[in-house]
């Protein structure tokens, strides 16, 4: 036979096996995204845009999870504390670069190997909490998750510094080269020089960048509130710098006092849009909503056309506003709820300090007291960043947080709760379990939805790893030993099969 006759007959029989596989049940699995675990890089919070922290690994199952170990050859030092969620640049073959933030404004470079010291940056000096109005952090940083445009090799991120000691503070938006740590000429941006809504202007003292950063479609977006201790007359902003031209910044900012976009998943996207969260505002006027306690739709810019179908907000907000109940204690999620009609089907929620779960139909927000439903769901205050996934028991949102109603014998700081599809769609807690801390979790499957675990950090507890049958709550990691100081709202990542967490001055990693 000729090599196209013989070519030509390999191919047929392939395909009738195919088929034929496919016929019987057992067809190939095309894996796609995350499933290739040993290649795909982790560019922004909570692994991608819609926040809600799911990582596919093929081989990590709730049997194998039990064989995670620190790594003690992995050693990756960073100078003072870390608030941001680690970042992870792919170079294949389970190889690549751990990029990390710290509040003393150093940015570092490591192999996600060895831990070896790639590069370091000094972005200036961080601001001392003695020179700042109010606060829980010292010194005053980077604190918000930065975001990895890898297309271009550059990184971006807030920093909080001050020139002469403590005197002038400025936020300053850099763009740095992800080959080398060196800043992105026409970068970095002085926020408070170039940025204003209207008559506002951007005063950087009174404001605070926790929430973590975003790229779309060419905008670097910034989302900023206030400190801890809700002094002075600071504003939620949202920021949008193009990284073609980052000199003609665009922005929005809330019309009351306070209402600030502070909680750690920051800013989310989909379906060309991006959300916010945000808290209690401080001077709003009797009956006057002005972008507090909300969930806010933009277009890219930022643009905020101001209609019902752009934001929502509680009937019950001034009452939220008066008490300091801040409905933005967690960023927003984007979820497909399956099962939903197709309007229900795309859906975001958010949990706040009342531990309510709002759930929101994603293309009509529905302003004020427009949820597609709100379920108490919690006993405290949900503060930090939700999580979300889906088995073939359900989907769930997981957050720290003590869940009301929970099943019997089971209690704790972390809660997940089953969503089911209907007009409204309910929500219950389905498990409950301990995680010693104020970590914010993240999940595990081994192809999207099965074998789910849910990860997370003793923070400023016992300081451990933890995992939990996704489906069960049932421990099926309990840590090997305390990572060292965790600070409270991080989340661990999983990169190159290997899951690694900050802690002041070191970076840990987790192998099998």
């Amino acid at each position: 036979m000729t090599s196209r006759i013989i070519k030509n007959f390999i191919a047929a029989v392939l395909a009738i096996c195919i088929l034929g596989l496919s016929s019987s049940g057992y067809a190939p699995k095309i894996l796609k995204g995350n499933s290739q675990q040993n290649s795909v890089s982790v560019l922004e919070y909570h692994n991608g845009p819609k926040r809600d922290g799911v990582y596919i690994d093929r081989t990590i199952t709730k049997s194998s999870a039990r064989s995670f170990h620190l790594d003690p050859s992995f050693k990756a030092n960073i100078k003072g504390a870390v608030y941001a969620q680690l970042l992870y640049v792919s170079k294949g073959g389970g190889k690549g670069v751990i990029i990390a933030a710290s509040e003393e404004n150093e940015v570092s470079a490591f192999d996600s190997v060895t831990g070896k010291t790639l590069w370091k940056r000094d972005l200036g000096a961080p601001v001392p909490l003695s020179d700042l109005p109010c606060g829980n952090i010292d010194p005053l940083g980077v604190t918000g998750t930065p975001v990895i445009d890898k297309s271009s090799g550059t990184i971006y991120l807030d920093a909080m510094t001050t020139p002469d000691g403590g005197h002038t503070k400025k936020h300053l938006v850099y763009a740095i080269s992800l080959k080398d740590g060196s800043v992105v000429h026409g970068w970095p941006v002085d926020v408070s020089a170039g940025v204003k809504f209207g008559k506002i202007r951007f005063e950087s003292g009174l404001q605070n960048q926790r929430g973590a950063l975003t790229f779309f479609k060419g905008t670097v977006y910034v989302p900023y509130g206030g400190h801890y201790g809700d002094c002075g007359n600071y504003r939620g902003w949202l920021i949008g710098l193009q990284a073609s031209d980052p000199s003609s910044p665009k922005s929005w900012a809330t019309g009351s006092y306070g209402a600030g976009s502070w909680a750690p998943g920051g800013v989310a996207s989909d379906d060309g849009k991006l959300f916010i969260s945000t808290g209690n505002q401080k001077d709003a006027k009797k009956e006057k909503w002005s972008g507090g306690e909300a969930v806010i739709r933009f277009s890219p810019g930022p643009v905020f056309s101001g209609k019902s179908a752009d934001y929502f907000t509680p009937k019950n907000w001034e009452e939220l506003d008066s008490g300091d109940i801040d409905l933005g204690g967690t960023g927003p999620v984007m979820i497909n709820l399956p099962g939903s009609k197709p309007k229900r089907s795309k859906l975001v929620l958010v949990l706040g300090k009342d531990g309510k779960i709002y759930l929101l139909d994603r293309n009509e927000l529905g302003g004020k007291g427009g949820q597609a439903a709100a379920v108490e769901v919690a006993s405290n205050a949900v503060i930090g960043a939700a999580a979300a996934y889906t088995t073939s028991h359900g989907t769930y949102v997981v957050f720290k947080g003590k869940g009301i109603h929970c099943p019997s014998g089971q209690s704790g700081d972390l809660t997940a709760v089953r969503l089911t599809a209907g007009s409204p769609p309910s929500a219950r807690v389905a498990w409950c379990a301990n995680q010693h801390g104020k970590g914010s979790p993240m999940v595990t499957t081994t192809d999207g939805h099965s074998e789910a675990i849910v990860w997370s950090v003793g923070a400023e507890g016992d300081n451990r790893l933890h995992g939990f049958d996704g489906d069960t709550g049932r421990v099926v990691y309990a840590g090997s030993g305390s990572i060292g100081r965790v600070r409270r709202y991080q989340t661990p990542v999983l990169a190159g099969g290997r899951i690694y967490i900050a802690a002041d001055g070191v970076i840990k990693a987790f192998k099998r």
